[in-house]
């Protein structure tokens, strides 16, 4: 799977953990160069709270375009740490 975002590959993995539609990329397949830690906390009632990043390519933003769940609940360990994505960011094997 790949998370393009502005004609460009921003995460990259073949084992990604698909939960609720959306495909949870493992932490070493995010291409950091690109991500911002945003001060955003959202939280869901199974998985725990979400961290978000802001995503930089070519000089253009997307605020808060992707979330992780730094320690999630027992439920959801098998995405802990891992980042998804949404605001225009296109997945696609």
């Amino acid at each position: 799977m790949k998370a393009i975002w502005n004609n460009t590959i921003i995460a990259e993995s073949e084992n990604t953990v698909v939960i609720e539609n959306n495909h949870y990329f493992p932490p070493d397949a995010i291409n950091t160069m690109y991500f911002t830690k945003s001060e955003t906390h959202t939280h869901c009632p199974w998985k725990g709270e979400a961290f978000y990043y802001t995503i930089e390519v070519n000089g253009q933003t997307n605020k808060d375009a992707a979330w992780y769940y730094p320690k999630t609940s027992p439920a959801a360990k098998p995405i802990e740490g891992y980042v998804a994505f949404w605001k225009g960011v296109e997945v696609v094997a």
